[in-house]
């Protein structure tokens, strides 16, 4: 059984959300601080307002004293002044510390997709994770989004009741003069007992009863976060302009009419959540309130009745109410966050589940030497390499050496390894099997960051940010502008460069700056993403269909310009275009996870039995003039 399906206890509940609140006040603490203080401000604050208004009725139905009526008004108001001063600065700070929350709870969760190992992001089980985590705090606001006001609840609860109770405590002390016959029954410990005991319990059953129609959201969290899933995508549908053609060519909108007027779904008229909203959440929640008023009335009663016994006068009577309803409040609050924080604990434990992921990749403690000569000599060595959670080799028993300065072509069919290849070279994984050499010395021993320095890759989905240019080359905010232009121009992105008005700072898409901001085709990316490797200037290239999305002439741009591109570099270029290798000193062709062919494209395409000639005739013959 998931831990989440356990019983529910308050350990496991504070738990989970202590750790939670530790977490995000390492990240935030100012956030966390404002937030607190500003709960206790607005919870102690108005115990103030009642005492003086208490004390100014006092004196209004006794001694009317003119003078003492001034001074009490005075300090009334100068402390409602001085309340309004300080519940705005507090309000502000708090507001300014809690801008951009959802950004701060996907960076907390963002950190650890930069932190963790490579291969955790591939695990399908983690996607899911991640996803319901992100969906259970954008549809329901589950998870760590709760905890900082749930906390903030608790502590207004603690200090509501602590100011209510110094407030109201003589209401239960005072006794009623010994000639009010019947009503001295209130002088009575044990009645006094009683009416405390059962305002206790009618203040307990409210949020209890409020926390159970709650508890239908928590249950079938997963509903919610596929209606949202389904809203979001099908209600926006129209939104997005990449999905516009095919919208509008194949009336994708009527399937989107489909979901959107379904009154079954999740959210609909007739669905789960309307259902338990005509019945028992619905029930739960005007039996919560119910319970809400007959307390008011216990309190009503008890309070206007020792007053009538000539126990207290009406000053008083105003305190205790007021005071007394803050109290049940603060109870009521306390016991329904209580609740909450266990409704909240399996979406905790979720994200813990996530954050906890073990990295176990060894990261290496070795200096990677720092070379001008670029000659960082690479060997695989026996490598074979199996996906997580799957029984087949994607490489198996791969040997090669790169030649430093040489151009190396990767061939082969779609799942042939070509990739898987590139990732272990990077160490974006380790091998299953065997090991990988850097000037002789197992990789794995290298710092991490550092090995993965020497190497300037192009994947097949590389992706561009909605920033400026430069920054997208650079990879940085400050760069160096003469370089971005360089590589931009290396990378044969000049026609398009010069009628960018603004340059190196020119914002791409149209996600920051609508007005200016420009669309690049997928030609013009893959360049931007070329010109991004050479800035980095590391000893190796990498280009992994770097043409793919390139016209004809921009491809033998790229490919004449390649050897100039590459300069001192070791390069590896990775094509189902064969073409491309008629340039480059060896070809490795790759089949079914395995090395079958090496040798430069003369010798290859000699081999007709080998798999590089049929490949190279496979898309020779569309060239071809047939008679």
């Amino acid at each position: 059984m998931k831990r989440s399906e356990n019983k529910m206890t308050l350990g496991r509940a504070f738990r989970a959300n202590n750790r939670a609140f530790k977490l995000i006040y390492n990240h935030y603490p100012q956030m966390v601080l404002s937030h607190l203080i500003s709960v206790v401000w607005n919870a102690l604050t108005p115990y103030i307002g009642i005492f003086l208004s208490a004390l100014v009725i006092d004196e209004l139905v006794g001694n009317r004293d003119v003078k003492q009526i001034q001074m009490l008004v005075v300090i009334a108001l100068a402390a409602a002044a001085i309340i309004a001063l300080g519940t705005a600065f507090l309000n502000k700070w708090k507001e300014t510390q809690n801008a951009g929350w959802w950004l701060k709870i996907e960076h907390i969760v963002s950190e650890k997709m930069i932190d963790t190992d490579y291969v955790n992001l591939d695990d399908t089980h983690t996607a899911e994770m991640l996803s319901t985590i992100r969906q259970n705090f954008n549809g329901g606001g589950w998870g760590l989004g709760r905890v900082v006001a749930y906390y903030g609840e608790l502590f207004s609860s603690v200090f509501t009741i602590l100011g209510g109770l110094a407030l109201t405590i003589s209401l239960f002390v005072i006794k009623v003069p010994a000639d009010k016959g019947t009503f001295t029954v209130f002088n009575n410990p044990f009645v006094v007992l009683g009416i405390i005991l059962l305002m206790l319990a009618v203040t307990f059953v409210a949020p209890m009863l409020n926390n159970k129609a709650d508890s239908y959201y928590a249950k079938h969290a997963n509903s919610h976060n596929l209606g949202n899933r389904l809203c979001s995508f099908f209600g926006y549908l129209g939104y997005y302009g990449a999905l516009a053609t095919d919208v509008r060519m194949y009336r994708q909108d009527k399937i989107c009419e489909r979901y959107n007027n379904d009154k079954e779904d999740t959210f609909g008229s007739n669905g789960l959540f309307a259902h338990y909203a005509r019945g028992p959440m619905g029930l739960y929640r005007a039996a919560g309130a119910a319970v809400s008023v007959i307390f008011t009335g216990l309190v009503y009663v008890f309070v206007c009745l020792k007053a009538l016994a000539g126990a207290f006068g009406l000053g008083l009577v105003t305190q205790y109410v007021a005071s007394i309803a803050k109290v049940s409040g603060g109870m009521s609050s306390l016991v329904s966050n209580i609740g909450l924080m266990c409704n909240n604990t399996p979406f905790l434990e979720l994200t813990f589940e996530y954050l906890d992921i073990p990295n176990n990749m060894y990261q290496g403690s070795l200096t990677v030497e720092k070379r001008r000569d670029r000659k960082y000599k690479v060997e695989f060595r026996n490598v074979s390499f199996k996906y997580p959670g799957s029984d087949s080799y994607a490489l198996r028993n791969v040997n090669m050496k790169f030649e430093i300065g040489k151009r190396l072509a990767v061939v082969g069919m779609n799942g042939s390894g070509k990739t898987t290849f590139i990732k272990l070279l990077c160490r974006l994984y380790d091998p299953t099997e065997g090991e990988i050499l850097l000037n002789g010395i197992d990789i794995r021993k290298y710092n991490y960051r550092e090995y993965m320095d020497i190497f300037s890759v192009v994947f097949q989905d590389f992706k561009l940010l909605s920033l400026k240019l430069g920054e997208n080359v650079a990879g940085t905010i400050d760069y160096d502008k003469d370089l971005v232009i360089d590589c931009l121009k290396k990378a044969g992105f000049t026609d398009r460069f010069i009628k960018m008005k603004d340059g190196t700072e020119t914002y791409l898409y149209k996600d920051y700056d609508y007005k200016n901001g420009v669309d690049v085709s997928g030609g013009e990316a893959q360049k931007i993403a070329i010109a991004r490797a050479l800035y980095k200037n590391a000893p190796f290239i990498i280009l992994d269909e770097p043409t793919a999305a390139l016209d004809p002439i921009a491809e033998a741009e790229i490919y004449e310009k390649f050897d100039g591109i590459a300069g001192d570099k070791t390069a590896i270029y990775i094509s189902h275009r064969l073409s491309s290798c008629k340039f480059c000193d060896e070809i490795a062709v790759f089949h079914e996870g395995a090395v079958i062919q090496q040798g430069t494209h003369a010798e290859l395409v000699s081999d007709e039995s080998g798999k590089y000639y049929e490949l190279w005739n496979a898309q020779a013959q569309y060239y071809v003039e047939r008679s």
